[in-house]
């Protein structure tokens, strides 16, 4: 249970003496004591950027079998303090932050968080915000102030620009500042939410569009371990759009997937295929249409999402990220290098299909808190949906081309397989799995985190959208 403490009022921000208003460049023995409990891939991430900032006390931990490796590790980095223990870190720190998994959350800040400094803020960098809320206010002290936050990016990608909640759930104002200030060398920009709707936005950003994405990537694996394919790039028929994008960053099987969307996209997956083997055309047709001015808006209407510059500018974007070779032109070929062999985009009209079914309109949380990952599944659904060529090319070939049923096939029967294999609730079945169909492609995860990057960064860099919702640090 959390220690009896000192209740919060307006001036316990000033209990650890810090000046709301510090900044880097202010004389050093002004400057908060800074804690990161977690020094995984973000703790990581966070620790760099604040130290180059010039930030000069910043006091990490993480496991104790990492003490004396990450000791070597920072020996040399000004700023940087290795410690023992969170017990050490906590303590001693003004702003402390938890970078640990949600699962782990609760274990963790029970150990360490009966030694939070009087009047010090704590913030969990946590995905699935409720167990963290559930821990903090369970085992934090009552004079302790809860400011927490997330980057809704991987640590692979510039916090420049990018989506950073700001979680004010038991703080003062000028503790909400202070953490605003320790904050900005990341130059995020920052959406005030409170834990509930943190979870809700994320939700439908990263479970609608990294959960059901990587449950396509999921799929799409286990279609071409089941057929042996390394790489369709390169054979007769042009590479499923959706490969240009399943390879953002090397997924981690413990991350949350939503059990109701994987169901429902699963459902949508077999349900369109099933009308591309009847040969239903106006079936076929009045459900993507449908899908589509759902979630892109009705054609010719003046509505938001119709009104928007499109997220991938140009095809370029696209073709500039690839990490197969392209087909090269045959001049003999009536297609030639002007045109593309037909493709059905199945995982493609599943995803949209399932957003539609699920009452999902994505660009309601775009502006508010897009992931890079959220925003790159609506842009490449978007490249298809918003052009009724392509869109109507998709519809013909899924009714008409053979060439690719057989993987169609494969890819229906990976995601019922994945939404099965969830229904179970078996992590260990889902591990298991996870791992086998990761290995296929494992000799290109390096790659495909370089590419991956690369590509987030320049749609983000084309990007015209302006943030009117959110406020500029």
């Amino acid at each position: 249970m959390a220690t009896t403490g000192i209740a919060l009022t307006s001036s316990s921000s000033s209990t650890t003496g810090v000046r709301p208003d510090v900044t880097p460049n202010s004389p050093p023995d002004e400057h908060p004591a800074i804690g990161l409990i977690g020094m995984g891939a973000m703790g990581t991430m966070y620790a760099k950027y604040l130290a180059d900032a010039g930030w000069k006390k910043i006091y990490v931990c993480d496991q104790a079998s990492k003490y004396d490796s990450l000791k070597e590790k920072y020996h040399n980095c000004p700023g940087i303090i290795v410690l023992r223990d969170g017990h050490l870190v906590s303590r001693i720190s003004d702003f402390t932050m938890y970078s640990v998994e949600a699962e782990y959350i609760d274990r963790v800040v029970e150990e360490y968080g009966p030694s939070t400094k009087v009047g010090a803020i704590v913030a969990g960098q946590t995905s699935v915000k409720a167990p963290e809320k559930a821990a903090f206010e369970k085992y934090l002290p009552e004079d302790v102030h809860i400011v927490s936050c997330h980057s809704l990016h991987g640590p692979s990608v510039s916090p420049l620009g990018q989506p950073l909640v700001l979680i004010k759930h038991r703080a003062t104002n000028e503790a909400l500042t202070l953490v605003e200030n320790i904050l900005r060398p990341l130059q995020s920009r920052y959406v005030y939410l409170s834990y509930e709707d943190h979870d809700v936005v994320t939700a439908n950003t990263q479970a609608h569009g990294y959960g059901l994405g990587k449950l396509a990537f999921l799929s799409l694996g286990a279609r071409l371990l089941c057929r042996g394919h390394r790489n369709r790039q390169g054979e007769h028929h042009a590479p499923d759009i959706l490969e240009q994008v399943a390879r953002l960053r090397r997924p981690r099987h413990h991350e949350s997937i939503r059990a109701v969307q994987i169901d429902q996209f699963s459902r949508s997956t077999t349900e369109i295929f099933k009308l591309m083997l009847t040969g239903d055309a106006a079936g076929l047709r009045q459900r993507i249409y449908e899908a589509r001015d759902i979630v892109f808006g009705t054609p010719g209407q003046s509505d938001g999402a119709q009104n928007r510059a499109p997220i991938l500018l140009s095809e370029d974007i696209l073709d500039r990220f690839s990490l197969g070779k392209k087909p090269s032109a045959d001049a003999s070929s009536p297609l030639g290098d002007r045109a593309a062999p037909a493709n059905s985009h199945l995982s493609l009209l599943a995803m949209v299909d399932c957003w539609a079914r699920l009452g999902i309109k994505p660009f309601v949380h775009l502006d508010l808190a897009a992931t890079p990952i959220f925003r790159m599944w609506i842009g490449v659904a978007e490249y298809l949906f918003r052009s009724q060529e392509r869109l109507d090319s998709a519809i013909h070939a899924a009714l008409y081309d053979t060439s690719h049923r057989s993987d169609d096939l494969e890819f229906v029967i990976g995601a019922r397989g994945w939404s099965q294999c969830i229904s179970f609730g078996s992590f260990e079945l889902y591990k298991e799995r996870f791992m086998h169909t990761a290995a296929f492609f494992e000799s290109r995860f390096e790659d495909a985190t370089k590419v991956g990057s690369a590509m987030i960064q320049a749609i983000m860099d084309s990007s015209t959208d302006s943030d009117t919702k959110c406020r500029n640090p």
